[in-house]
C-alpha cells in the first residue's frame, strides 16, 4: 500500500470542515461543522464529533484512512482545526478555568520577551496539545460491521472499529494528564511534557540552557495548574449471551 500524503489529507480536512452542509428542517443548507468551528473558537463547545459518512460523501479515500489510522488523524484533525479556529473567531472569549488564564499569561509574557527570530529553547516551547481546548472524536460510518469481543484481534489496534457488546463495570471518572508542565527552581525556566501514556515518569533535573551552562542543577517541579489533564474512564465490556428458547 502507497504512503499516504499527510499534507495532501490535511488540505482535504480543512476543505470538509470549512466546505460540508447539511439540510435542515426547511431544506436550506447549513454548514454542519463550520458552526461547530465557530462554537469551538468561543469555548461554547469542547467536543466535536465527525461522522464519516459525511466525509466519505466528500472524500471516500480519507475516510478509508481513517478507518486504518484512527490515532493518526486524529492529530491531523487536531492541528488543522487549531489552525482554522483564528478564522472563526469573531469576539474575545473570557477565561473559562486556570489554564485558559496560564496561557494568556504566558504567552503574553512570551510575546514581551522574545522577539521575532529571537532563538528559544527547543524543550520551552508550548506543545500543541496544551494549547488546544478542544477534543475530536470519529463516529463510525452507518454501515461498518459491528465485532463481538472475541473477534477483535490484534490487527485492529490503531483501527476504528465497532464492538457489540454489555457493560459490565466502568470506573469512575478521573482526571488524565496529557500535558506535563514543570518549572525550574534555579533558573525559573518552564518545561513541557506531552504524555502518551497512562503512567510517566517525572522529569526531575533542568536542562534548560540557562542552567546547563551555569551548572546550577536546577530541579523541577510540576505545575499542576499549568498542565493539562483530560476526563478518563474505564470501560470493560463482555459479549452478549444469546439465549434461545424452546
Amino acid at each position: 500500500m502507497p504512503a499516504r500524503d499527510y499534507s495532501e489529507d490535511k488540505s482535504k480536512i480543512m476543505d470538509f470542515l470549512s466546505g460540508y452542509f447539511a439540510h435542515d428542517t426547511t431544506g436550506g443548507k447549513t454548514l454542519k461543522y463550520g458552526l461547530q468551528l465557530t462554537k469551538l473558537a468561543h469555548r461554547e463547545q469542547v467536543m466535536l464529533t465527525v461522522d464519516l459518512d459525511d466525509i466519505a460523501d466528500m472524500f471516500e479515500d480519507l475516510s478509508e484512512a481513517i478507518l486504518q489510522n484512527a490515532r493518526r488523524y486524529t492529530i491531523l484533525f487536531s492541528d488543522v482545526i487549531q489552525e482554522m479556529l483564528p478564522n472563526y473567531k469573531i469576539r474575545e472569549v473570557a477565561a473559562k478555568d486556570i489554564l485558559d488564564v496560564y496561557i494568556q499569561h504566558r504567552l503574553k509574557m512570551d510575546s514581551m520577551v522574545h522577539t521575532e527570530g529571537e532563538y528559544r529553547d527547543p524543550r520551552n516551547q508550548y506543545p500543541p496539545e496544551l494549547l488546544r481546548r478542544f477534543e475530536i472524536y470519529f463516529k463510525n460510518k452507518s454501515a461498518a460491521e459491528q465485532l463481538s469481543v472475541r473477534e477483535v484481534k490484534a490487527e485492529h489496534i490503531g483501527k476504528l472499529i465497532t464492538v457489540r457488546g454489555i457493560v459490565t463495570r466502568c470506573t469512575e471518572v478521573k482526571p488524565m494528564l496529557v500535558v506535563s508542565t514543570y518549572t525550574c527552581d534555579q533558573c525559573g525556566a518552564e518545561t513541557f511534557k506531552p504524555i502518551n501514556s497512562l503512567s510517566f515518569m517525572p522529569l526531575i533535573n533542568c536542562e534548560s540552557e540557562t542552567c546547563r551552562l551555569e551548572k546550577s542543577g536546577g530541579r523541577l517541579y510540576l505545575q499542576t495548574r499549568g498542565s493539562k489533564f483530560i476526563k478518563f474512564q474505564e470501560i470493560k465490556i463482555q459479549e452478549l449471551v444469546s439465549i434461545f428458547f424452546s
